[in-house]
């Protein structure tokens, strides 16, 4: 079978950015955010083939969800429940979806990102470098039950958080903004502070296991991740928080290597038993599996196995590991 032209579907969430979607794509953004477009089978975004009828008709459920992502403002702090926790929350109605959602984004524009906790003694000497030393002693004293502390009260955040405002420091500059239009005093804001933060260049990675706490920041990039749209959000968003869901499913493990190492190009979401992988233009590759492509000429395409694949731009492909 030939390649297939696919239509994925647009998500207008409200931190989308104006431009990197409908410039990828090659239409009118109509001053609209476009935070995400979707490739899969997933009942909330089903993509479509040119004759308008549903992918699934020829690949049936796909075990992965392929996605561009563009941040124009700040995401909401959160975290993904693992596969028990999923099936379990999905049972009694909390989740939408009964699986985890492990997922990987690699970075197409500069990507702003906090991504799991830094090792709780970095963090001091971090807070005490910002001269936050009434948080840094709090951090100390609680260790890794600092966040489960801020949520519960046990400490306001507001004059750490307003001190941060003329700090020349990434972090604690994003951690300031927030604290700004959330309010100096949320806990999620301060949070932040506990967080790694990481800036990606074009190509650079992160891989998101259940539990990871994080929220992006700004940028645009390529998401792989399982066919799940299951999020626990603790703040820093408009929408429904669940701060004691959030504690059961967060991870506090310190996350020492957020950036992932890449080789030759691949990007493995084990998880899934799939990988992402980048072809430059002018290189080839065959489709083992269902795949779907996303090239940065704007083609959005399906490739059934045993298809060749050649890219005439950047393009990014989901295969089997």
């Amino acid at each position: 079978m030939p390649v297939r032209v696919v239509q994925g579907v647009i998500q207008h969430y409200g931190w989308g950015d104006l431009n990197f979607i409908p410039k990828l794509l090659g239409v009118a953004g109509r001053g609209q955010p476009w935070a995400e477009l979707w490739l899969g089978t997933h009942p909330n975004g089903p993509t479509l083939l040119e004759d308008g009828s549903p992918l699934s008709d020829l690949t049936g459920k796909l075990p992965y969800l392929l996605k561009v992502l563009s941040a124009g403002e700040p995401l909401s702090l959160q975290a993904h429940p693992t596969t028990e926790q999923a099936i379990e929350g999905h049972a009694r109605g909390v989740f939408g979806d009964d699986q985890a959602k492990p997922e990987l984004l690699v970075a197409l524009t500069e990507f702003e990102a906090l991504c799991g906790f830094r090792p709780y003694g970095s963090t001091i000497d971090y807070l005490r470098r910002l001269r936050a030393d009434q948080f840094a002693d709090f951090v100390q004293e609680h260790g890794e039950d600092s966040l489960a502390d801020l949520y519960r009260g046990a400490f306001d955040a507001a004059e750490t958080i307003a001190g941060l405002e003329l700090i020349d420091d990434r972090q604690a500059r994003w951690a300031w903004t927030l604290g700004k239009k959330y309010g100096h005093s949320d806990p999620s804001v301060a949070a932040t502070l506990l967080l790694n933060y990481v800036t990606l260049q074009p190509g650079q990675a992160l891989h998101l296991t259940a539990g990871t706490l994080h929220a992006y920041l700004r940028g645009s990039g390529i998401e792989l991740m399982n066919t799940s749209d299951n999020v626990v959000r603790g703040g820093l968003t408009v929408k429904e928080v669940d701060i004691d869901l959030l504690l059961e499913v967060v991870d506090l493990a310190p996350l020492r290597e957020p950036i992932m190492k890449v080789t030759d190009g691949r990007y493995p979401l084990p998880e899934v038993g799939m990988q992402l992988i980048h072809l430059a233009p002018g290189d080839s590759h065959t489709a083992v599996g269902h795949e779907l492509a996303i090239s940065l000429d704007g083609t959005t395409a399906y490739f059934s196995p045993g298809t060749p694949v050649f890219a005439d731009s950047d393009t990014y492909v989901v295969t089997p590991l």
